[in-house]
């Protein structure tokens, strides 16, 4: 591990369209100790010859490649057991950095030693990129609610989402089952070596299309994964979380019944709602 150098860590498939601007948002940094660890997933698009071109003109990337299709878990997971960096961040190749993200990041990481993980509020962006709005819904913690992610009052990490590499290898890891959600699972096991910590700047650009894997008709097999990451994270806490996901499912369901798009079928009663979320059975695809 090198003390100074930040790790962008890069879960890369089939993304070849968007992943230049992601690759040029680190090169433009202001911040330049750093280092690119791109994971291919067996894309078969054209993603690896764009990062070979990169490679060929010199910047600081590290391309592996996987001859299977592995899943988004298991692609993050191994993006983390390669870096070398003191600090890491995962950019996902259809998005991009504010210019001055590393900057701000690795500072905070300084001033804040306890903190496992610091994130900060990010751009919603259209397909070409463009800046539509800044979110709003992410808040700093209180000193007395660190530790308290499952619980509904909790702040959301979101994007960008920057850890140290010690306080990581303190946890089992990114969990190479998951399909999806696979931010949520590190945000809840970073929460349990270490302080959470909120930046109140944009410093990620988050673009919106078709093709991300946490929207439009993905969203149902996303929200499958975060409850398996919610039931996970109170295993190992040793807590009951069957009331905060159903206070968490009911909310969502609200919210998405408004907008006409959660399940395309009929709503079933509440309770069995709970239960095939929970197991991943016949309303939702969850990629297994």
């Amino acid at each position: 591990m090198k003390d100074g150098l930040f790790s962008v860590l890069v879960a890369s498939y089939n993304n070849g369209r968007y992943l230049s601007e992601a690759i040029d948002s680190v090169i433009a940094q202001t911040y330049q100790d750093w280092e690119m660890v791109i994971v291919d997933d067996a894309s078969t698009d054209d993603s690896v010859e764009i990062i070979k071109r990169y490679i060929s003109q010199g910047y600081k990337i590290r391309l592996y490649r996987q001859e299977k299709n592995q899943g988004c878990g298991a692609t993050k997971r191994r993006c983390a057991e390669l870096a070398e960096g003191a600090v890491c961040g995962f950019l996902d190749p259809d998005d991009a950095l504010t210019p001055d993200a590393l900057q701000i990041m690795m500072e905070a990481h300084y001033q804040q030693p306890e903190a496992s993980l610091i994130s900060s509020r990010f751009y919603r962006c259209n397909e070409l990129l463009d800046i539509k709005k800044q979110t709003t819904h992410q808040r700093a913690l209180k000193p007395d609610e660190n530790y308290l992610m499952l619980r509904d009052s909790a702040p959301i990490v979101t994007h960008f989402a920057t850890f140290k590499t010690a306080k990581y290898r303190c946890t089992s890891g990114i969990d190479a089952k998951f399909k999806r959600a696979v931010d949520q699972d590190l945000y809840y096991k970073m929460e349990e070596v270490g302080n959470l910590v909120f930046i109140d700047l944009p410093l990620y650009k988050y673009r919106i299309h078709k093709g991300g894997i946490s929207l439009f008709d993905n969203a149902n097999k996303a929200l499958y994964w975060h409850i398996v990451a919610m039931v996970d994270a109170g295993i190992r806490r040793g807590i009951d979380v069957e009331d905060v996901v159903q206070n968490r499912v009911e909310r969502i369901l609200l919210r998405k019944r408004k907008k006409q798009q959660f399940f395309r079928v009929k709503i079933c009663p509440k309770q069995n709602i709970y239960r095939l979320i929970l197991f991943g059975i016949t309303l939702i695809d969850t990629d297994r």
